[in-house]
């Protein structure tokens, strides 16, 4: 109602400023039988104000159209009423909706294309890596350590890459089951020991076996596996401790992994989990890609389990996911 009023103001100004204009030229020609001139200006009111309550019923579903919220595309429809600008606004929408599920739909499929490529072409990548990896075997140790490093690298960039790519078809690629903690924690240490050899910081796993979470298995391992060579990466002195723990907390299950690396300045924090965010640290370390936590977030949400991150500068930084009991 308040938008029909409004489209029809200046409509309304100018019927009364001509109302005006006509008594004015009654008046100044001489007519001044105020009976007359009045009923006159009744009758052409009253015919008005009919015109603009048939204008305002036979566009009402027009108008309520407008003057409602968009909850989505299905709101858009109206109801059907026999008016030209009601019928002609109806087939408008109709026609960009179309319109715009056409280049959704187009747009879903360039995505699932370029998703398949990049998972193939991750796939075709590890091969090389695992060919390059047997040809050094026979080099020398100084030698084949950088080499191996490197291929390590290669591994986890290619995996941040998948999984990446992965997220958007996540509800197709991920199957709940009943996980031993303990033993997932220490599977993923056991297969980047390597990674703390190499850096002489290791693990130290203080979880009970008997704890048990509801969740996805590979994608879990795929976050353990982020937050270990965040920890890895950051812990400068050599022979520190990468601590995983758990504990029962309101009614959660918390897993923690403990460094005592570098810590995250308090004016990062907030922005830890956000894409590409290297913050301070990432231009001390250049390697840096500020995806491994945003992924981190990510997977987490997905999966439905809260992750929190605390840090002291230079003490040390814990990140915390809280699961369901």
């Amino acid at each position: 109602m308040k938008l029909f009023f409004r489209d029809h103001l200046a409509l309304t100004f100018i019927y009364f400023f001509q109302l005006a204009a006509v008594i004015l030229v009654f008046c100044l020609d001489g007519k001044e039988n105020g009976a007359t001139i009045g009923y006159a200006c009744f009758l052409s009111t009253c015919i008005y104000v009919g015109y603009l309550f048939f204008r305002y019923f036979a566009n009402k579903s027009f108008y309520q159209r407008l003057s409602t919220p968009l909850l989505s595309l299905h709101d858009l429809s109206m109801k059907q009423q026999a008016a030209p600008l009601p019928e002609s606004f109806d087939r408008l929408q109709k026609n960009l909706i179309h319109h715009y599920e056409q280049e959704i739909y187009d747009y879903k499929h360039k995505l699932d294309h370029h998703t398949q490529f990049m998972n193939q072409w991750v796939h075709q990548m590890k091969t090389p890596i695992s060919v390059i990896h047997l040809l050094i075997q026979d080099l020398e140790d100084e030698v084949k350590d950088s080499i191996d490093e490197e291929l390590d690298r290669l591994r986890k960039g290619l995996e941040m890459v998948l999984y990446n790519s992965r997220l958007e078809s996540f509800e197709r690629d991920f199957h709940v089951e009943t996980i031993q903690l303990s033993s997932l924690v220490r599977t993923m240490t056991s297969t980047q020991k390597r990674l703390f050899i190499r850096n002489r910081v290791y693990p130290e796993i203080d979880i009970d076996p008997n704890i048990v979470i509801t969740s996805d298995e590979k994608w879990l391992s795929f976050v353990l596996l982020q937050l270990t060579t965040n920890a890895v990466k950051y812990t400068a002195n050599k022979g520190e401790r990468i601590l995983y723990r758990v504990q029962k907390k309101n009614g959660h299950i918390l897993l923690e992994v403990v460094d005592h690396g570098i810590g995250i300045p308090t004016s990062d924090l907030p922005r830890v989990f956000d894409p590409y965010f290297t913050g301070e640290n990432g231009r001390k370390f250049q390697e840096s890609t500020g995806m491994g936590l945003y992924l981190v977030k990510q997977i987490c949400d997905k999966l439905g389990h809260q992750v929190k991150i605390e840090s002291d500068l230079e003490q040390g930084t814990t990140v915390q996911i809280f699961f369901s009991m």
